[in-house]
């Protein structure tokens, strides 16, 4: 039998929180290590490391749109509160603001009422439009504001490489293989979503399985680490 167990219906595994917490987890240990550490340009670890702290910051904002749609924790607030945090964590993202956006995404994907679409499908205006759809004058405010304070005591150029840079990354990261590629062109199916080809190692380290996004449309209550096997299933 199947762990997972029905709320809502929703399929939520009790392994959400774990999942979750343990992104925010490495998340944290990831950059303490980073701010701290001594800058080489010629050590290949400095751009790698700011690849991992990119890809962890996308798991960031991919947990806090699980937690929208409710498939983090069976406990509804314990699942908000996560959410929550996980976008705060992302450069001072609210939840409360993404959520809304994120629920008519889906019921008016690709159409004018979608926030996250654009009509021309050319990548940088739409990318704009998704950017500026999203970020607030709060948002820059505390970046700034905190910005300011930690240089006190951390290397600004550390604080640029590694807490700064992986977060505009990211944003790159989730809008071209999350909004891009599966929203781009006429999709006639009825999500009017794409999905890339099957390659599971691929899909989680492009953005955490959110290339098969077909899927998603189709299992929103399906959890990311569990779209490879709706793609396994075969539904589209």
């Amino acid at each position: 039998m199947n762990p997972s167990t029905r709320a809502n219906g929703l399929d939520i595994d009790p392994k959400g929180v774990f999942i979750a917490i343990s992104i925010i987890s490495l998340w944290f240990a990831s950059l303490i290590l980073l701010l701290s550490w001594e800058l080489d340009y010629l050590n290949p670890f400095t751009y790698l490391a700011i690849l991992v702290q990119m890809h962890l910051y996308t798991g960031l904002f991919i947990t806090a749109h699980d937690a929208m749609h409710g498939v983090v924790s069976r406990n509804r607030k314990l699942n908000h509160a996560i959410g929550w945090v996980s976008a705060l964590l992302f450069s001072y993202n609210f939840y409360h603001r993404l959520y809304p956006k994120h629920h008519l995404h889906h019921r008016f994907v690709a159409t004018e009422g979608d926030p996250d679409y654009h009509p021309s499908h050319r990548f940088l205006p739409w990318y704009f439009s998704f950017i500026t759809a999203y970020v607030t004058v709060w948002q820059i405010l505390l970046m700034a504001v905190t910005f300011n304070l930690l240089k006190l005591f951390i290397p600004t150029e550390n604080l640029i490489l590694f807490w700064m840079l992986p977060a505009i990354l990211s944003t790159l990261q989730l809008f071209y293989f999350g909004t891009f590629l599966p929203h781009r062109g006429d999709q006639s199916n009825k999500h009017h979503s794409g999905s890339q080809v099957k390659n599971h190692v691929w899909a989680f380290l492009s953005c955490y399985f959110f290339g098969y996004h077909y899927e998603h449309h189709d299992s929103p209550g399906t959890p990311w680490w569990r779209l490879w096997q709706v793609k396994e299933a075969g539904l589209r």
